[in-house]
């Protein structure tokens, strides 16, 4: 079949005032976000990006777990730097001060061992309140698509992962892969970068460009408002319901 069928059921994307329809919870101490129906099978655990919680990457979450109603799934965003997310004012770094603070936020908060060792310990906790969950894949955004490469090697408890205009590509993550893995670049990704990546990987894989589209655009950074972002923000959460709906 060509025609992917979650393009035909995806809702229409809010462009503003975004109200999330999942619960907020606490699990392992963390305030975290869950959507979708508590009797789906497969659990989807989300890494936002280094600004936290927005309505764009809410609005993701939940067209991940009912966008296509023939396959749903319950999704989890658990809040890894504790209340405290970058400053998306520090977006783009393009003054002295806007990096400085960004860089001490990537070797302290945004630091991937903090967020690594906390992850089985989550997902030992959802399944012990969701027995109904039989399988996990992972999704993470720019900052979060590092956790999820480093999250994807040997002895992962995830059966697939996906990563939007993910941040720090590396190669050397690559190798190591042992999952099926989506990547959905921005045009500031670096194309070296992916293209090295890709190379070096020996799963199933799917790589989609979005050159029309800045980093971020799938979480806090979309404008939604804009007609060009919400068209692709729509078809790249499609791309991942296909994405998950094939390996998992």
């Amino acid at each position: 079949m060509s025609q992917s069928h979650a393009c035909c059921t995806v809702p229409p994307v809010v462009a503003d005032g975004y109200k999330e329809k999942g619960e907020w919870t606490t699990i392992q101490g963390m305030k975290t976000y869950a959507t979708g129906p508590q009797d789906a099978k497969t659990g989807i655990l989300v890494v936002y990006d280094i600004f936290g919680y927005f309505p764009q990457t809410l609005q993701g979450a939940d067209i991940l777990a009912t966008g296509d109603k023939e396959r749903q799934y319950q999704v989890f965003m658990p809040d890894f730097f504790d209340g405290k997310p970058a400053d998306i004012s520090w977006y783009p770094p393009d003054t002295d001060e806007k990096g400085k603070k960004l860089g001490e936020f990537f070797s302290t908060a945004a630091a991937p061992p903090k967020t690594l060792e906390r992850i089985p310990k989550v997902l030992d906790e959802i399944q012990s309140q969701r027995s109904s969950i039989q399988q996990w894949g992972i999704l993470g955004y720019c900052w979060g698509g590092k956790i999820v490469n480093l999250t994807s090697q040997s002895g992962t408890r995830f059966k697939s992962a996906a990563a939007a205009h993910p941040a720090m590509v590396d190669a050397n993550d690559a190798k190591g892969i042992t999952i099926p893995i989506a990547l959905l670049p921005s045009k500031d990704e670096p194309k070296d970068d992916v293209e090295k990546w890709e190379k070096e990987l020996k799963v199933k894989n799917l790589v989609k460009w979005w050159p029309n589209q800045i980093h971020g655009f799938m979480a806090a950074r979309g404008d939604l408002k804009d007609p060009a972002v919400e068209a692709d923000y729509k078809k790249a959460y499609e791309v991942l319901l296909n994405w998950f709906h094939e390996t998992l």
